[in-house]
């Protein structure tokens, strides 16, 4: 086993591992140089990462990050060893991550992470300045926030190369998709789900599995009993979200992970299911919110066009011009579609007599939507620019359409694909997690009782 072999590093692996805490301690700017160097003990390990070290510092400034998100979701803040752990095992999965992505030559430059966090402040109406000022004000320090930014822009694109872009979905799961859900995605479209993981592997000793699960049982107990999930998601979880109260956040219907899709189906607002045996442990899931929607109507028109490129030598008048020519020669009776094959400059369009098919709002770029929409059946436009040329069209037809079932199908890959990823995903950082060299150092709860 990997775990074995690296514990029995040598000296010159111990001298670089020291090294390590020496820059790291060096660099933080958790205690004033003065203090590292006047007697204070040195930044202390707490956990070891294959032949990586972190160190208290490192977990109390991720810490200072974590305490703004859980309030934000208006928990209470567990216990410091709790929180201690939860944020530390989130630490590792990401020093994991980052070790695996520099093997691959994963980087993510600054350029990129400054339009990132840029885009992030936009989003909640602040300029970056603006957002160094408010991160300032809730104690969190810039440079710890954008690390963590440009760690999650790292595992992003490292879960995708890994894992996302090897996910595959069949023509027949698209069909048994929809026929077990496109009645449901109509009345129940999106769901919110919280979690709760008791971890016990599926080869696990019979006493063990007994033990997880009477745990999960009584959580379930203590939450129809009105205990907060929020609060015990954070103290017992496992899960990867934990931290935000085991908050999954908001799925479409179809996107639910497999161990909870029944779940997302036919529980109702606030209730919780009893404990799910998975490979990973007992999972806990909640019904925290749900969202319906209704058959998609939209209005479309049935057109065809015909289309004159400027270019050095055909200017817009010249375009227009020639455009008018031919109005006036559909008008006197002449086709349409066979002007289109012969002088269109949208060769896909004009080998089908100029027929851009059925359309439907915001399929086509502004100017040519607002052309069609004054248009009655059979009329031909003035011509008219766009920034592909100058047109005429012609609606043919118009109709309303309810294309609910269309748009599933469209979706339904990508809800599938989207599902696949996230429990993949999942079982991609366990087995990164299980074989790594991992030892925490952080005190045991029992240990920290007896400090005190």
């Amino acid at each position: 086993m990997r775990n074995k072999a690296k514990r029995g590093a040598g000296v010159s692996g111990r001298q670089g591992l020291l090294m390590r805490v020496l820059l790291i301690a060096l660099s933080c700017s958790l205690a004033p140089a003065d203090a590292l160097w006047g007697g204070e003990e040195l930044d202390s390990i707490v956990a070891v990462v294959n032949d990586d070290v972190i160190v208290a510092s490192e977990l109390k400034h991720r810490i200072v990050l974590a305490i703004p998100e859980i309030r934000e979701r208006g928990m209470k803040l567990p216990p410091r060893p709790d929180l201690e752990r939860q944020v530390l095992e989130r630490m590792i999965l990401g020093r994991l991550q980052l070790q695996k992505a520099k093997d691959l030559g994963i980087v993510i430059d600054d350029a990129v992470l400054t339009e990132t966090i840029t885009n992030i402040a936009a989003r909640h109406g602040m300029q970056l300045e603006e957002l160094r000022a408010t991160l300032a004000s809730e104690g969190v320090r810039y440079e710890d926030f954008a690390a963590d930014t440009r760690l999650k822009l790292i595992t992003t694109r490292l879960q995708t190369h890994e894992v996302v872009t090897n996910i595959r979905v069949t023509d027949q799961e698209i069909e048994r998709f929809l026929e077990r859900e496109s009645g449901r995605l109509i009345r129940r479209s999106d769901v919110r789900l919280s979690h709760i993981l008791v971890a016990v592997s599926e080869n696990a000793p019979t006493a063990a599995a007994k033990k997880a699960e009477a745990k999960a049982k009584n959580l379930v107990k203590r939450l129809r009993g009105g205990a907060d999930f929020a609060q015990l998601a954070i103290r017992f979880s496992a899960g990867r979200r934990a931290l935000e109260g085991g908050d999954l956040g908001w799925f479409p219907i179809g996107q639910v992970p497999s161990l909870a899709q029944e779940a997302a189906r036919s529980l109702t607002k606030g209730e919780c299911t009893e404990p799910l045996r998975s490979p990973s442990g007992y999972h806990i899931i909640k019904l925290t919110d749900f969202k319906g929607s209704g058959p998609k109507i939209v209005n479309q028109i049935k057109a065809r066009h015909i289309l004159i490129r400027t270019n050095e030598v055909v200017s817009d008048d010249d375009a227009r011009a020639h455009l008018q020519q031919l109005r006036i020669r559909i008008l006197g009776g002449d086709g349409f579609a066979t002007l289109a094959r012969s002088h269109s400059d949208d060769t896909g369009s004009a080998l089908k007599g100029g027929n851009l098919g059925w359309l439907g709002p915001g399929d086509t770029v502004p100017a040519f939507e607002e052309s069609m929409s004054t248009l009655a059946p059979n009329q031909v436009s003035a011509p008219f620019k766009s920034s592909f040329g100058w047109h005429i069209v012609q609606v043919i037809e118009r109709r309303t359409q309810d294309t609910t079932d269309a748009a599933m199908r469209l979706k339904a890959r990508e809800m599938i694909r989207e599902r696949k990823a996230d429990a993949a995903i999942d079982l991609w950082l366990r087995w990164l997690r299980d074989e790594a060299c991992v030892e925490i150092r952080l005190p045991s709860a029992e240990e920290e009782g007896k400090s005190r």
